[in-house]
């Protein structure tokens, strides 16, 4: 029996990054050997187990073929004569193909430090075609590496092209395709994953709403950029860069998707493509099977981020209803992130990433504003269900009225 540290943990501690999760392979044993050694099994399709005392995985040396369509299609053989270069050859890249014993001497039969040091994400073989999901996986860590320089090798591009035109994307489950975009969308450059998706079709198969916003102008005097879709990806490494949560970058994603559906004889304006873009943001939200914290605000997001951006010409009744509509007062959270997104649209703009947003502290204002008004006191006078339920909003109106007349001030 002889045990390997393998994959990720191999490529970062190459690259001098934190190494925080470690799989082992283990070559030359059984089943029962594991067993026996007290290794508690968790694998349902090939042999996986967990250290009796670390709890780390280690997984029998395997091999692998094609059996069926998506990433499930394969049948798994492990054995005490599979070698250790035959587990590796089945690993989606050379960096990630790559083995260390327990004195770090290195297997790289697939010249993974090569393309470490040439900063090149590479397939290792021709099998790396047979699983859709590794389109999005490269993808992926063209995101986590982008700062490092990588970038993906052509002939990777070019299998990862084929995947994405032979349909084998759409045998992929939502909860495998979230659980990759939900990572990829939490690197330090996301805008790259949606970018290398664009570069090998993959995103007008998995993301056509937001493929479509590519060459869509809008007006220069608001966009410099003018793309619609440049934009996007701007609003997204805003969103990044100011290390928002998953909810923030997934509405920031799609919260111009209204804008793919304007008539080109209405180019460069979008009118009303914040309503148009519900339906689209809800159809995506649902074939991933987005998180509902993700759904919500991505819709909230499509629908008034314009009027987060007009916060400070908002009569106090239509900023009225724009609080009651993210329910600030039981959901103060929810509004912070639509504040964080707009300011993230407004940034992502060219010339314009470090502009002031004084939207976002007058928003904050109206929301403490609305959220001051006392119900006690009204309850006292007598007021009780739906009247109280007018009284309340009258106060609030109030209250807003005069805030906003002390801004103005």
């Amino acid at each position: 029996m002889q045990i390997y540290k393998v994959g990720g943990a191999v490529r970062d501690r190459l690259l001098g990054k934190p190494v925080t999760d470690i799989d082992w392979v283990v070559v030359g044993a059984t089943t029962e050997e594991m067993l026996a050694k007290g290794f508690r099994p968790v694998g349902a399709d090939f042999p996986v187990f967990l250290h009796p005392k670390s709890g780390e995985e280690y997984a029998l040396a395997r091999t692998e073929r094609k059996s069926g369509r998506g990433y499930g299609g394969f049948t798994f053989h492990a054995s005490p004569e599979v070698t250790l270069e035959e587990d590796l050859i089945r690993r989606d890249l050379t960096i990630n193909a790559m083995a260390e014993d327990d004195q770090h001497n290195l297997t790289d039969p697939y010249h993974g430090q090569r393309d470490l040091k040439a900063r090149v994400l590479r397939h290792v073989s021709p099998a790396f075609a047979e699983d859709p999901l590794r389109v999005l996986r490269v993808a992926r860590f063209a995101a986590r590496y982008a700062e490092l320089g990588f970038t993906v090798a052509a002939e990777t591009l070019e299998l990862m092209h084929q995947l994405s035109e032979s349909g084998e994307l759409q045998a992929l489950t939502a909860e495998r395709s979230w659980k990759e975009i939900s990572r990829a969308l939490m690197e330090d450059q996301p805008q790259v994953f949606i970018q290398v998706l664009r570069d090998c079709h993959a995103l007008k198969v998995l993301m056509p709403e937001v493929d479509a916003l590519f060459g869509v102008p809008q007006p220069e005097a608001h966009h410099p950029e003018i793309d619609t879709g440049v934009h996007t990806l701007s609003v997204l490494e805003q969103a990044a860069r100011h290390q928002q949560p998953l909810t923030v970058r997934w509405a920031c994603l799609l919260h111009d998707l209204g804008k793919g559906l304007t008539p080109e004889d209405q180019w460069p304006r979008h009118i009303a493509h914040e309503h148009k873009g519900l339906k689209l943001i809800k159809a995506v939200n649902e074939r991933f099977k987005a998180p509902k914290d993700c759904q919500e605000l991505a819709l909230l997001v499509g629908q008034y981020h314009t009027h987060g951006h007009r916060a400070l010409e908002l009569k106090p009744s239509t900023l009225l209803e724009l609080l009651q509509s993210f329910d600030v007062y039981r959901r103060p959270q929810r509004f912070e992130e639509f504040i964080a997104a707009c300011e993230m649209d407004a940034r992502g703009r060219k010339g314009l990433e470090q502009r002031t947003y004084p939207q976002a502290d007058y928003l904050r204002g109206a929301a403490d504003a609305a959220r001051s008004v006392a119900v006690q006191p009204l309850l006292e006078k007598g007021f009780k269900g739906p009247e109280l339920g007018d009284a309340i909003k009258r106060e609030r109106l109030k209250a807003l009225k005069a805030y906003k007349e002390a801004a103005s001030s």
